[in-house]
C-alpha cells in the first residue's frame, strides 16, 4: 500500500513538471512571437526597402508590408501587390494600387477590372472616387459622370478634388450641378464653398437656393449670408435679394419684406447687408431699442460717419423715402441727414434735410431708380458743415421706409 502510494505521488510530481515546462514554453512562445510582431513593426515604420523587406521576414503573411514596399520598390510592384491581395482578397486598397500601376503599363482592361473589383469589395468613398478619375482619363465621359455622381453620394470631408475633376470636364458650373448634387447637405455646403472660391456667384446663388432646401439655419446662414454679401459686392441685386427672401420665406430668418428691412428697429440687425449695419465709431454709439435707432453723439465722433446703412433692392422708378425721429441737442443746418448711395457707395442719388427736431417729425426724400439701376443702399450719414461745430446730442429714429412714388 505505502509502494502504491509512492507511485502516484512520483506520477502526480512528474505531471507537475511536466505541466510547468509547457506553460514555461508558452510564456516563451507567446514573449517570441510579441517580440517578433514588435520587431516587424519596428522595421516597417523605417520605411525603407530594406526596412520592410526585414519585416515581411518576420511577418510573412501582413499584406500591409507587401503595399508598402510596393510603394518604395516600382521594380517590383505588380508582385507585391499581387501578393497583398492573395493574403487579403478584400483589400480595396491594394486592388486600386495595382490598377494604377498596370495602367501606367497600359493594361487598361486589367486595370479596369481591378477597379471595379475594389468596389465590389469596398462601397466607401475611395473606390469611386478612383474609377472616376479613370474613365476622366479614358476619356470615357458618360463613364466619368457616373461615377462621379456615385462618389458624390458618399461625400467626404473634402469633396474639393472631385469637384475639381469635374471643372475640368466642364466648366459650367450649372452642369456640375446637375449631374452630381443630391440633397445631402454636407454635399451641397461643399459645392457651395467651391463655387465661392471659383467667384461663381450666380451659380452659388442657385446652390444657396437649394441649400435652403435641404440644409439647417444654424449650421448654414453665416454661409448664406456670405453669399448675399459677395453678390452684393459683385452687384447682382436681384440674385441676392432672391436668396434673402427665401431665408425669410422659410423661416430661417426674422424679416420684412418690404424695404428697408427691420424697418422699426425692432430687433438686434443679422450680419448681412440687407439688415442694418451700424456703425461704432469713437465718440459715437447707436443701438436698437425701445423706440427705434438711438444714437448718441458725444461731439468727439468723426467729422464725417456712417451711422446705419442697409443695402437694398428697387425695380427702376420712382420712389418716396418717408422717415420719423426726433433729435435732443441738435442744431439745424449741421450735417445729419438721410441718403440714397449708389451701388458703387459714393454716388449720391438723394439725401433728405438735415435732422433736427426736439419733438417727433416726419421727413421725406425722393428718388428715383434709373432703367440699369436696382441695388442701392441707405444711409444715415453725418458729416460736419463748415461753419458748425461737431454735434453733441442724440437722435432716435422711430422708422423708415421706402414707397414706390408717381
Amino acid at each position: 500500500m505505502v509502494r502504491w502510494v509512492a507511485v502516484v505521488r512520483f506520477r502526480v510530481k512528474l505531471f507537475e513538471i511536466a505541466f510547468r515546462a509547457i506553460i514555461a514554453g508558452i510564456l516563451v512562445l507567446g514573449i517570441w512571437y510579441a517580440w517578433n510582431l514588435a520587431r516587424a513593426d519596428y522595421l516597417f515604420r523605417l520605411n525603407t526597402p530594406e526596412s520592410v523587406r526585414a519585416a515581411i521576414r518576420l511577418e510573412p503573411d501582413s499584406w500591409e508590408y507587401y503595399m508598402r514596399l510596393a510603394l518604395l520598390d516600382d521594380a517590383d510592384a505588380q508582385p507585391l501587390l499581387e501578393k497583398a491581395i492573395s493574403l487579403d482578397p478584400y483589400n480595396a486598397e491594394a486592388d486600386i494600387e495595382l490598377a494604377l500601376h498596370l495602367e501606367g503599363e497600359g493594361d487598361y482592361r486589367a486595370a479596369e477590372k481591378l477597379l471595379l473589383n475594389a468596389f465590389a469589395v469596398d462601397h466607401t468613398y475611395l473606390p469611386r472616387w478612383s474609377l472616376a478619375n479613370f474613365y476622366f482619363r479614358r476619356n470615357n465621359l458618360p463613364a466619368f459622370w457616373e461615377w462621379a455622381r456615385s462618389a458624390a453620394r458618399m461625400p467626404s470631408d473634402d469633396m474639393g478634388p472631385l469637384f475639381e475633376l469635374c471643372w475640368r470636364v466642364s466648366s459650367d458650373p450649372n452642369e456640375i450641378a446637375g449631374k452630381i448634387l443630391n440633397d445631402n447637405p454636407d454635399l451641397v455646403r461643399q459645392y457651395l464653398g467651391f463655387l465661392l472660391a471659383k467667384d461663381q456667384l450666380l451659380a452659388a446663388a442657385a446652390v444657396a437656393h437649394r441649400l435652403n432646401r435641404v440644409g439647417d439655419p444654424e449650421t448654414d446662414n453665416p454661409e448664406m449670408f456670405s453669399v448675399i454679401d459677395r453678390l452684393i459686392a459683385a452687384r447682382e441685386g436681384y440674385a441676392a435679394r432672391s436668396v434673402w427672401t427665401d431665408l425669410i420665406d422659410t423661416h430661417w430668418v426674422v424679416g420684412d419684406p418690404a424695404e428697408p428691412d427691420n424697418p422699426n428697429f425692432t430687433r438686434d440687425p443679422l450680419p448681412v447687408g440687407f439688415d442694418w449695419t451700424l456703425s461704432s465709431y469713437s465718440g459715437l454709439h447707436s443701438w436698437p431699442g425701445p423706440t427705434g435707432l438711438e444714437t448718441e453723439f458725444s461731439g468727439f465722433q468723426p467729422e464725417e460717419c456712417t451711422i446705419a446703412e442697409q443695402t437694398i433692392v428697387l425695380p427702376p422708378g420712382n420712389y418716396a423715402l418717408e422717415y420719423s425721429y426726433r433729435t435732443s441737442e441738435i442744431a439745424p443746418e449741421t450735417g445729419l441727414r438721410w441718403q440714397i448711395v449708389g451701388a458703387d457707395y459714393e454716388t449720391i442719388i438723394a439725401e433728405s434735410p438735415d435732422l433736427s427736431s426736439e419733438t417727433m417729425s416726419l421727413g421725406d426724400a425722393k428718388f428715383s431708380i434709373p432703367p440699369k439701376g436696382s441695388l442701392v443702399h441707405l444711409r444715415l450719414q453725418y458729416r460736419r458743415r463748415l461753419g458748425t461745430s461737431r454735434i453733441s446730442g442724440t437722435l432716435v429714429v422711430s422708422s423708415v421706409r421706402i414707397h414706390a412714388g408717381p
